[in-house]
């Protein structure tokens, strides 16, 4: 899988975990230097507090496009440690 935004590829693993439509990319698998962090936070229920980045690439940003749960809940301790992406990024097979 990989997801791209703005004609570039953020991220490219072929070890995604899928949860609720969304494909999280380890951590280890983000192009790391297109990630800004930012200081948004939501509240999920049962996978905890998310925790956000803004993507800048080629000097445009996404807002929060990226996000993960540092801490998730034990319910979704599969995504620790992964990052998924939305706001416009593609996830392509």
């Amino acid at each position: 899988m990989k997801a791209i935004w703005n004609d570039e590829v953020i991220a490219e693993s072929d070890d995604t975990v899928i949860v609720e439509g969304n494909h999280y990319f380890p951590l280890s698998s983000v192009n790391k230097s297109l990630l800004k962090p930012s200081d948004k936070t939501t509240g999920c229920p049962w996978k905890g507090t998310a925790n956000y980045y803004t993507l800048d690439v080629n000097g445009v940003e996404n807002l929060d496009a990226a996000w993960y749960y540092a801490k998730p809940k034990d319910a979704a301790k599969q995504i620790e440690g992964r990052v998924a992406f939305w706001r416009g990024v593609k996830v392509v097979s």
